[in-house]
């Protein structure tokens, strides 16, 4: 008796593509395909230093990114991240206005974030309340510190945090900023942690099923504690980099950072409901929301508010993409 290998058999081709894939890929297509009509419409959109440049202008934007993708693969939501790095850059800029020493204020700020997180994650876990309402008043408290801080912008004059944001790294003939190198290091530790750590495992296994990673004796409420420390932290690292990229610190900036940054995770492949998603789709997100916005720049006809039209329409777009994936896998 002989059997008809699997790969042969009809409808089960061994090239399909596994639905949680679908996307992860989706983006990546989407991403090509932008590219290359910048390419084909803008000369200079080809000269490698526009790449680079996307890299600079969004290093905390994938920073907080990162972060935000521990949260989502649970099943859950951080609304505080831009508050967050609005107060860390404001702690930073006062503090290193008042003379204190850069490496006691870097301390300092990147304290600020995981502390805020740590206490967000335990009053989701121990009291049970929903993460939306928990971040959303962790983002007010950020957001009314960085006001009572100062209701003004607080330029940074200091040597160090200068330097360091001048300072360019040349790749030939185009250069990149010490920020690009951290947000890429915090990029490779966030998808290193989620791939091969049991943290990693954890963060799937709950926002697959909380109720059978509890059956599993999974520790759901040290994982649900740690995803919101890692969030606040890397927020607090967006902040760092953001304080480098404007070398001030103000009240109102990053409003509205959260939702830039759930754009991005949601569109770079992870489900909002949680258990599936990739921190290197994430990074594909953050480049899809900022080639969009450099192909507006290059027109220079269309208003900066189509980026978000644009955006808009693409997280409909991949909503029900992640919606007819679900429905294809029941």
């Amino acid at each position: 008796m002989t059997t008809t290998p699997l790969a042969a058999r009809p409808g089960r081709a061994w090239w399909r593509v596994p639905p949680r894939h679908v996307p992860v890929l989706a983006t990546a297509a989407l991403l090509l395909v932008m590219y290359a009509v910048g390419v084909s419409q803008y000369q200079a959109f080809s000269n490698i230093q526009v790449v680079f440049n996307v890299f600079i202008d969004n290093g905390f934007l994938l920073v907080v990114a990162v972060g935000m993708t521990f949260v989502i693969l649970t099943g859950g939501i951080d609304l505080s991240v831009g508050s967050v790095v609005a107060m860390t850059a404001m702690v930073s800029a006062s503090l290193l206005g008042d003379g204190l020493h850069p490496a006691l204020v870097l301390l300092i700020a990147l304290l600020l974030g995981p502390t805020l997180g740590f206490a967000m994650g335990c009053v989701i876990h121990f009291f049970d309340i929903q993460p939306f309402i928990v971040t959303l008043a962790g983002m007010f408290f950020a957001r009314g510190m960085c006001t009572w801080i100062s209701t003004t912008s607080i330029p940074i004059t200091d040597g160090f945090w200068t330097t360091a944001a001048q300072h360019r790294i040349h790749l030939g003939e185009n250069f990149v900023s010490i920020s690009v190198l951290i947000a890429l290091a915090v990029l490779a530790v966030g998808a290193a942690v989620l791939a091969y750590t049991r943290l990693g495992r954890n963060v799937y296994a709950i926002g697959g099923n909380q109720q059978s990673a509890l059956l599993m004796g999974l520790p759901v409420g040290r994982t649900k504690i740690a995803v919101y420390t890692i969030s606040g932290l890397c927020s607090a690292i967006g902040g760092i980099l953001l304080s480098f990229y404007t070398l001030s610190g103000a009240p109102l900036i990053a409003v509205g950072m959260e939702l830039d940054v759930i754009a991005a995770v949601v569109i770079g492949g992870t489900l909002l409901t949680g258990g599936s998603g990739y921190v290197f789709g994430t990074l594909l997100g953050v480049l899809v929301l900022s080639i969009i916005q450099t192909l507006i720049t290059f027109d220079g006809t269309l208003n900066s508010w189509w980026t978000k039209i644009v955006i808009g329409g693409l997280l409909f777009v991949f909503i029900l993409l992640q919606r007819l994936v679900g429905i294809r896998t029941k």
